[in-house]
């Protein structure tokens, strides 16, 4: 057995060709998409970038234990997992440079090889005392973004960290590709912002932007900018897609060279999607979780779907992803994980693997999608929630002694192999402009998400399917106290 996990960062389904849109040039997802089955209802769990990578690495929801932070001393991770259990030789090329920050602790040693391209987003990376040279900018244009700058070509696509990453998984296939019984990770920062990549990209969408400030890497808040603002943007990361596509492509046409397909599954997915300017938005995190965040891209190819070119409506997870890469080695799937495996939906076996899936962000609202409706509970104003860690790490360092001299220490959460944790009291928050009702959309009949429903059967109905859910993924009792469900 052979497995490529390809992860794209960012990656907004409403985008691509294969689900329906004409914005974007992206003929080698398009290939992938033609070759296997495209997942048509796969949702993410745990948002964002790294409690989604502990989701994909453990197949459990962790939004409703812990924020942005490590792997924990209980976690089952798939790399261990199959290297303990089948001897599986496991690596990782990676540009997500998180990974090897502050919050992002013991992801990469789970590897048995990893591989680090650097100079994405803030990666502070080259060293310069003096401060760069930064032209008038609006957005979130960081200073080793400015300095990472100096030290590139910025028409030479080469010296890109995305296409350096599909070069390198390259070399494995080419160093590797005949041997059996290994697992590649392939994860691409791109199309995450900023939205920068040679002119050429930008060009195929005649982004002709002449405003009077640097704009590639949107605020983290509401579009105040003008519709030529947002339509540079949205071609910028047009471009930017584009170009990790062409490379996407190039590590395709090595599996055609070495004829991979025929012993290799290749995945292909995202972490979560993006708002370029959708909604009145930038980007992710703060608003309320619109159907363009969590409504992902899943591509699986396996030997046997060879260019089947099928399609599946069932409701699956991003939690499955981990299960089903265990069930495809053979291997035990540990107790505690959320997900099931997809290769009874992959094999044609008509079943329902989930009646409903949750997803959110840690002390945000908990939100259920059961397949037609998406439900929003929020929580109560200035209700607790608990984060549960022995590796209290956030993105700035260690969490404030002052938070830490609060905890408690026991053990609180199931499936820990009797490890016990701490527990540290932290605030709800509500999504930005939340109104003082549980937002509730029917997708089939109103898939932008423009007119909420008030109905109180339907709340009922949708309320105990998450109550359900929790239950069975035994969610903190906090969980049920700030967003006032009867547990």
């Amino acid at each position: 057995m052979k497995t490529i996990f390809i992860l794209m960062d960012s990656l907004n389904r409403h985008y691509l060709t294969a689900y329906g849109a004409d914005r974007v040039r992206t003929p080698n997802i398009d290939r992938l998409a033609e070759r296997g089955i495209v997942f048509d209802c796969h949702y993410a769990g745990s948002l964002p970038c790294m409690p989604a990578r502990r989701e994909l690495m453990t197949g459990r929801l962790n939004f409703l234990e812990a924020p942005w932070g490590p792997v924990e001393p209980w976690d089952d991770c798939l790399p261990a997992e199959l290297r303990t259990q089948k001897g599986t030789y496991c690596h990782i090329v990676t540009d997500h440079y998180h990974y090897f920050e502050s919050g992002g602790e013991a992801y990469h040693t789970l590897f048995d090889t990893w591989e680090l391209e650097r100079g994405q987003e803030g990666d502070e990376w080259h060293p310069l005392v003096k401060e760069p040279e930064i032209p008038k900018f609006i957005g979130k244009n960081r200073r080793p973004y400015w300095v990472n700058r100096q030290f590139f070509n910025s028409e030479n696509e080469e010296e890109y960290p995305t296409p350096r990453c599909f070069q390198r998984a390259i070399d494995f296939l080419e160093n590797n590709g005949r041997e059996d019984n290994w697992h590649l990770h392939l994860e691409v920062f791109d199309p995450h912002e900023p939205f920068v990549c040679p002119k050429k990209y930008r060009d195929l969408y005649n982004d002709t932007w002449t405003g009077p400030y640097h704009f590639d890497w949107p605020p983290y808040r509401e579009v105040e900018e003008g519709p030529e603002a947002v339509e540079h943007i949205r071609k910028s990361y047009a471009g930017v897609l584009t170009m990790a596509d062409v490379w996407l492509g190039k590590f395709l046409d090595k599996m055609d060279e070495m004829d991979l397909w025929k012993d290799t599954v290749v995945i292909f997915t995202t972490d979560h999607g993006h708002l370029l300017g959708e909604h009145g938005y930038w980007a992710k995190n703060y608003m309320f979780d619109y159907q363009e965040l969590v409504h992902l891209p899943l591509i699986i190819c396996t030997p046997d779907t060879a260019f089947c070119h099928r399609r599946i409506s069932e409701l699956t997870a991003a939690m499955d992803l981990m299960p089903t890469l265990m069930d495809l080695y053979g291997a035990k799937i540990p107790e505690g994980v959320h997900g099931v495996s997809l290769l009874p939906l992959i094999r044609g076996e008509k079943t329902v693997l989930h009646e409903g899936v949750l997803y959110g962000y840690f002390g945000k609202d908990i939100n259920l999608f059961d397949g037609r409706y998406s439900y929003c509970r929020q929580p109560k104003d200035g209700s607790t929630v608990y984060h549960y860690t022995l590796m209290p790490r956030g993105t700035k360092g260690f969490i404030d002694r002052q938070i830490l001299a609060e905890a408690e220490f026991g053990c609180f959460l199931e499936n820990t192999h009797g490890v016990p944790q701490m527990k540290i009291p932290r605030k709800s928050h509500r999504h930005k402009h939340a109104p003082d009702y549980h937002l509730i959309y029917d997708i089939k009949e109103d898939p932008g998400q423009t007119t909420p429903i008030r109905d109180e059967k339907l709340e009922k109905d949708l309320k105990e399917k998450m109550i359900k859910l929790l239950n069975r993924y035994h969610a903190p009792e906090c969980q049920f106290e700030r967003t006032g469900l009867d547990q």
